[in-house]
């Protein structure tokens, strides 16, 4: 039986804004140089909130760079390997810390939300693991969570664990809800679907540049496995399908950020990495884009320049599209199918308390079976027999 809900129900979309303007901040990487890459991410963060923008984002592992670039193996020198490896960790960022409280202070002084890429070491006692993470701050430039990319795709298994369910969510803000995934995660259905389920108003995608497999067309010869694509809106590259899709399918705006790293962004130390067989950064071209609930560009897709894309995003767009289409609601046919979502962490050792007792639980007396005997039909030997099995189980777990 349906009750009422006793405490008043907030249905504002948006926060009860008309609008908010968001910004998707298209910055290069700067390699193995974290204090500069915090710093630069400051001043572009002040400068969006300078702009009017109430929320920022910027690309997949900005901070220090995207590491799968470097795609090393057991074929790769080993002082080169090593090089790269050893600075990813050095340069990675842990939660929180004082990089988090320098990146946090500037969203706190541009009057912000920001979804920063990085790459996290975890903060685990001895743990030296990487994720790559997103970190959701405030306005008031506290953390209010992080994504750890659930699934690293192909060679970036060499660099990151698999996060876990536990920071799969959406954030309630006074702009309205906002979510994030990463890269191929918009390509995991369930993991899509979760995310959207939550009630996204806004949501963040970050990505490691814009590409074409290089497959090319029939007759044609075939090129690398990852080639930079700069084509007008983003074809061939199957992240611009992705995120349009999503923003049509969650009834939420989409900020894209793609990354973009090019030679001079290298520091002078790590410039010998350009000529490594084992490099491949030709496809960090950017490419980001800001989409509306109706899946429209409203920031067509940028390429090989820094910049910042402005939106702003209306609350009736969002009203409108779910007149039409309503994943949450009409369109949902939970009597069908529905999803299940296992929100607790990962632990390598979860502590056991010695004095825990057994739950409590009374044995019924006669009357009491002899009454649901009765109700029930069902045998009272039968009823006997089985409570006093279940006494001598709990009588057993309790030594």
């Amino acid at each position: 039986m349906w009750e009422v809900n006793t405490q008043k129900i907030n249905k504002k979309v948006m926060g009860g804004k008309e609008k908010v303007r968001v910004a998707a901040i298209q910055a290069s990487q700067i390699v193995f140089n974290k204090e500069k890459s915090i710093q630069k991410a400051c001043r572009l963060i002040k400068e969006a909130g300078a702009n009017g923008a109430e929320l920022v984002a910027f690309s997949e592992t900005f901070i220090p760079v995207y590491p799968a670039y470097y795609t090393g193996g057991w074929e790769s020198p080993l002082e080169e390997w090593m090089a790269w490896n050893v600075n990813l960790q050095d340069h990675s960022v842990v939660i929180p810390s004082e990089d988090t409280e320098i990146i946090g202070q500037a969203c706190r002084e541009a009057g912000v939300y920001c979804v920063m890429g990085v790459n996290e070491l975890d903060d685990k006692t001895g743990s030296r693991t990487l994720y790559n993470t997103q970190i959701m701050f405030g306005k008031d430039g506290k953390v209010l969570g992080r994504h750890r990319k659930l699934m690293p795709t192909y060679t970036e298994r060499t660099y990151w664990g698999w996060g876990d369910g536990s920071d799969l969510k959406v954030y309630d803000t006074d702009i309205g809800r906002i979510g994030s995934l990463i890269c191929w995660e918009h390509h995991t259905i369930l993991v899509r679907a979760a995310q959207m389920l939550m009630g996204e108003e806004f949501h963040i995608s970050n990505w490691p540049g814009n590409w074409s497999i290089g497959s090319g067309k029939p007759g044609e010869k075939k090129g690398t496995v990852m080639e930079g694509s700069t084509n007008s809106l983003g074809y061939p590259c199957d992240l611009q399908f992705a995120i349009r899709e999503y923003a049509f399918e969650a009834g939420s705006f989409v900020i894209s950020v793609s990354g973009l790293l090019r030679e001079e962004d290298f520091e002078p130390q790590f410039k010998d990495f350009i000529t490594s067989d084992h490099m491949n950064f030709k496809w960090a071209v950017g490419g980001s884009a800001i989409v509306n609930p109706f899946g429209e560009y409203l920031a067509e897709p940028v390429f090989n320049q820094e910049t910042i894309l402005y939106a702003d995003c209306y609350a009736n767009d969002i009203k409108a599209v779910k007149a039409l289409f309503d994943g949450l609601g009409h369109y949902s046919r939970p009597d069908v199918t529905r999803l299940l979502v296992k929100t607790t962490p990962n632990e390598n050792v979860i502590p056991l308390a010695e004095s825990v007792a057994p739950p409590s639980i009374t044995i019924p007396s006669y009357t009491d079976l002899k009454r649901i005997s009765e109700t029930f039909e069902v045998s009272l030997k039968k009823l006997e027999t089985l409570a006093t099995k279940v006494e001598e189980l709990l009588t057993a777990a309790s030594r």
